[in-house]
C-alpha cells in the first residue's frame, strides 16, 4: 500500500495528543491548535524537524517519498510556499538528503493534519 503523508502525520499528532495532552486543559480549540503546531513542529516522533529527521534512515526516507501517494505533490506546494531556493532543492538532491524532503512535507502538512484531527476531537 502506498504512503500517504497526510494520513501518517494525522496518526502521528493523535498519537501525540494522546501521549501528552489532556484535551479538558484546552477547551479554546485555537489555543491548542496554536500549542500544538509550536510544539509538533519540532517534534521528531511527528516531523521529524527537531532532529532534521523523522525516520533516521536515508532509505526509509527516500521510500516515503517515492512510493507516496501524495509525497511530491505535497513536496512541490511546500517548496513553494517556502520559497526554497531551487539551488538549495539540488544541493539536497545531489546529496541523496531524502530526509530533508521528507521532513519539509511533514512540516508543511502539519497545520493541516492538526486541524483535521481537531476537527474529529472538537467533533466539528
Amino acid at each position: 500500500m502506498a504512503y500517504n503523508y497526510l494520513e501518517a502525520v494525522k496518526d502521528d499528532v493523535r498519537q501525540a495528543i494522546e501521549d501528552n495532552y489532556d484535551l479538558a486543559d484546552y477547551p479554546d480549540r485555537y489555543e491548542f491548535e496554536t500549542t500544538l503546531n509550536d510544539d509538533l513542529w519540532v517534534d521528531d516522533s511527528v516531523t521529524g524537524n527537531g532532529s532534521g529527521s523523522y525516520t533516521f534512515n536515508r532509505e526509509q526516507a527516500k521510500e516515503y517519498l517515492f512510493d507516496s501517494t501524495d509525497g511530491e505533490d505535497w513536496l512541490v506546494e511546500a517548496l513553494s510556499e517556502y520559497g526554497t531556493p531551487a539551488e538549495e532543492v539540488g544541493k539536497h538532491f545531489m546529496s541523496q538528503d531524502y530526509e530533508w524532503f521528507d521532513v519539509t512535507i511533514r512540516c508543511y502538512v502539519l497545520g493541516i493534519a492538526i486541524s483535521e484531527v481537531l476537527d474529529e476531537l472538537y467533533g466539528e
